[in-house]
């Protein structure tokens, strides 16, 4: 397929073949920057490489053009503050633009084909299992309020929302353990979640804490168990 064709120049180009000293220099010349273009011609090379046929020159020139378009905007509107959001966007305005050249140019490719019943209940599963899911086990464990007056004396350090990124990853990888009939990983998953947070919360000599997060940690794994059943069925 020439979706996957594409998405291969992409990585290779984006990160394989440009250097953190090219991506410093653009940062810091921005469009006068001769990296910039070194950077867009080493992806119609690679395009028209990995394609292997000239007479597909055209789509190695859009991609090119586009990259830096959107190379450009990038570099002239982010700031310090905003440069990891503007890296996803840069990403997926790449990508963007290969579905549609895969999508419109080469009809042997058919919407219905990605998205039928399976891909659908796939995609619906891992979007369950994200943003939504972390909203129902908060709301259920709500109930409860697993800091004392002595633990709020304890001074912690932790990354914000760390806690609701790791529920969606575990989940995630539970999932995919399922799907790809792999029960042991969720074995695995389970063993090593133990030994990373519960050792921790068994220094804080807090019960009340513990069973808080244990109850939150099954919940994650039941409803990422659950899921994946559905799917199969």
């Amino acid at each position: 397929m020439i979706f996957i064709a594409l998405i291969l120049a992409h990585l290779l180009g984006d990160f394989i073949f440009q250097p953190n000293s090219w991506v410093a220099n653009k940062e810091l010349k921005k469009g006068k920057s001769k990296f910039l273009y070194f950077h867009i011609l080493i992806h119609i090379a690679l395009v028209l490489v990995v394609l292997w046929n000239i007479q597909l020159w055209w789509i190695a020139l859009i991609i090119g053009i586009t990259h830096y378009l959107i190379d450009i905007a990038k570099l002239q509107y982010q700031t310090p503050k905003t440069k990891r959001t503007w890296f996803f966007v840069d990403q997926l305005l790449h990508i963007l633009v290969i579905v549609i050249l895969s999508v419109f140019y080469f009809p042997y490719f058919k919407w219905e084909d990605f998205f039928n019943n399976e891909n659908l209940k796939l995609i619906t599963a891992v979007i369950f299992l994200t943003i939504p899911s972390s909203i129902i086990i908060k709301t259920l464990i709500s109930i409860w309020t697993p800091i004392t007056v002595d633990h709020s004396k304890i001074q912690t350090e932790s990354l914000v929302n760390a806690g609701k990124y790791i529920g969606i990853l575990e989940r995630l990888l539970v999932f995919v353990f399922i799907i790809v009939n792999h029960w042991e990983g969720v074995g695995f998953m389970i063993a090593a979640k133990s030994v990373f947070r519960f050792s921790d919360l068994a220094e804080a000599k807090q019960r009340k804490l513990t069973e808080y997060v244990l109850i939150g940690t099954l919940l994650s794994f039941g409803i990422a168990v659950l899921v994946g059943i559905l799917v199969q069925i």
